[in-house]
């Protein structure tokens, strides 16, 4: 069985930088999310390219497959619960839990803006298996560099 990679969309798929951060959809659909223009469509080939099963973890659910997805060219992935808004100071942030119930004692990959020494703490000592908790800068989203260090580390797990 594959690594699981666990995405989020918010900060990752669409940094946050500011107004002169590029732009690959000059005029997204008048209903669509403006910053959906940000999402560069070169990472899905990069994602598709990695040896895991990626699953949408994102407040966007089902949103993340009808808006994001074909943006990048991936097709429907499975997504992960929401279950809880924000985080409270201090503690686990809401996917940590339900990220390591669905990995079952698989290894994987979460890439999230917000992954805080809380969460790889909890996932340390509650995940048998290997797990990768990469955070990215919200601003710049997820880079080449990010995607070298989870190939990286799929590579190992393979290996």
């Amino acid at each position: 069985m594959l690594p699981l990679l666990f995405l989020d969309v918010d900060g990752v798929l669409i940094p946050f930088g500011g107004a002169d951060h590029p732009t690959y959809e000059p005029m997204p659909a008048r209903d669509a999310n403006p910053l959906l223009a940000r999402i560069n469509p070169a990472l899905g080939p990069r994602l598709l390219a990695l040896p895991c099963e990626p699953v949408w973890a994102t407040t966007w659910g089902e949103d993340a497959n009808a808006e994001v997805a074909p943006r990048l060219g991936l097709p429907d992935l499975p997504v992960l619960g929401w279950v809880e808004s924000g985080r409270p100071e201090g503690l686990l942030h809401w996917k940590t839990r339900p990220i390591v119930a669905w990995a079952g004692g698989r290894p994987f990959v979460w890439i999230d803006d917000e992954i805080g020494e809380r969460d790889r703490s909890w996932v340390a000592r509650n995940h048998p298996g290997p797990a990768l908790l990469l955070r990215v800068a919200p601003e710049l989203g997820l880079t080449e560099d990010d995607l070298a260090a989870v190939g990286r580390r799929l590579a190992e797990l393979d290996g």
